[in-house]
């Protein structure tokens, strides 16, 4: 087994349901404008540096609403069916909302983008900005601007939420930014085209690069539940022993529930990318010794969850001078669990938003070579690096463009560093170490705390279970 330090950039695409049960409208756009901008760049990153490797994770309620907006867009381009998504159909609209109050939701959806990277470094948007900012302090005003307004508007929109490797690739994307103004119905039909070729060509692009062995995909169970509280409640108090716990003794139902959204997750996963996966990023790292089971028992080979996860568990288990630096497992029948480095994975998250590349990555290079040299002696050290796949990039210039192209191309090119896999790290000799116990808890402070433990919260799980058995 190489003698370099093993790596793992694993990233976390995820979006709730966002339309509404009845008529399937979509109550907020950023399903399909994550995926234009962020999963796009994302594997084109990895399609275009050679050595880049990852674990992409895949939330199956995303899954379905990519292949949805798809759906929608192919009918609607057939001249059948509908559109669901407000802003889609104003980009698709001949006539503009002609009442105030219908501009003024529309305006204000196009405001929200980052000041700083997605408005002002486009000048024609930011003027438009500028003056929707103006209409909305004084509404009145809306019954006096132009559809062309609106029209430029949307557009523009469209075109900063749009991949920086879309921008640099694409002619027709180009030709739209230098235009700037004045933009035509067909012109809005191109960049609906253009996003319509991104949303049907982004799962078999990932699965393309699944097969090349580029990037192994992970699924999280169906609707992201938190799985160690449908199985117990009481596993709350493991690490936060003096918190309040709702009414409520156990959850309704909560191991046949937790079982079905593993099973449904696995299988919107399979439909789509036409494989088994063998990781599971249960939703938000929310682990227990019974969630572990329930992992092991839909046969996977591995799962993920927080540092401070370990540490807790290292701790109950009289292991604190260990290695949080590799898989663990619990005795028996269980998948080896690799966990967040919390350090590493927030220097990407947050603090390298607003460093330049080289020094960015010159830094968590550093990092790296330091974890190296302080274990050498474990040839089972995997450093796991896990955060979410979408929102860091509009905190970064250019949607993280070139802090990505560095990042992989000069890890995949170091001497003593290897990119590669959860999979493939255990397939190549990695060895899970023993965890006699595990405390329950999840990647956010190694506890429940988000989601139970205070009055609002625990009254939320009494409502939610008085529902399920009304």
């Amino acid at each position: 087994m190489s003698d370099k330090l093993k790596v793992v950039l694993c990233w976390h695409m995820h979006q709730p349901q966002y339309s509404e049960p009845m008529g399937g409208m979509y109550q907020l756009p950023w399903t399909y404008l994550h995926a234009i901008k962020d999963y796009v760049d994302m594997a084109w990153h990895l399609e275009n540096v050679s050595g880049a490797k990852a674990v992409v994770n895949f939330a199956p309620t995303l899954i379905e609403q990519i292949a949805d907006y798809d759906a929608q867009l192919k009918s609607r381009f057939k001249g059948m069916g509908h559109l669901k998504d407000p802003l889609l159909i104003a980009l698709d609209s001949p006539a503009q909302p002609a009442h105030a109050e219908d501009r003024k939701t529309l305006i204000k959806a196009c405001l929200r983008a980052n000041e700083d990277k997605l408005i002002a470094p486009f000048p024609h948007f930011a003027s438009l900005v500028e003056t929707a900012r103006w209409l909305l302090d004084k509404p009145e005003r809306l019954d006096y601007i132009n559809d062309q307004f609106m029209v430029d508007m949307v557009v523009w929109y469209h075109l900063v939420w749009m991949g920086e490797s879309v921008r640099r690739t694409d002619v027709r994307i180009q030709e739209l930014m230098k235009k700037g103004k004045q933009y035509s119905f067909h012109d809005r039909r191109q960049l609906m085209i253009v996003i319509g070729e991104l949303l049907h060509d982004l799962i078999p692009r990932y699965r393309r690069l699944a097969e090349s062995g580029t990037v192994e995909l992970s699924v999280s169970p169906y609707a992201h539940p938190i799985v160690p509280l449908l199985l117990d409640i009481n596993s709350t108090l493991e690490a936060m022993p003096d918190a309040p716990l709702p009414e409520i003794t156990s959850y309704p139902g909560g191991e046949q529930r937790a079982h079905w959204h593993m099973e449904e997750g696995l299988r919107v996963f399979e439909s789509y990318f036409g494989f088994r996966p063998k990781g599971c990023w249960p939703s938000e790292g929310a682990v227990s010794e019974d969630t572990l089971e329930v992992i092991a028992q839909h046969d996977f080979d591995w799962c993920a969850t927080g540092e401070n996860v370990l540490r807790n568990s290292l701790t109950l288990s009289e292991m604190a001078d260990a290695n949080i630096h590799k898989p663990y497992k619990l005795p028996g029948k269980s998948p080896a669990c690799f966990f967040r480095d919390d350090g590493l994975s927030d220097l990407i998250g947050f603090t390298y938003t607003s460093w330049g590349a080289d020094d960015a990555v010159n830094d968590f290079i550093h990092h790296l070579t330091t974890i190296k040299s302080t274990t050498e002696e474990d040839k089972d050290r995997v450093v796991s690096v896990i955060l979410d796949g979408e929102n860091a990039w509009e905190y970064y210039s250019y949607n993280g463009y070139y802090f990505l192209e560095t990042l992989y191309s000069r890890l995949a090119e170091h001497p003593d560093i290897e990119l590669t896999t959860f999979s493939e790290s255990l397939s190549n000799g990695v060895t899970a170490a023993e965890l006699p116990q595990m405390m329950a808890g999840s990647w956010v402070y190694g506890s429940f705390s988000t989601w139970i433990g205070e009055p609002d919260k625990n009254h939320a799980w009494d409502l939610l279970s008085a529902a399920k058995q009304t």
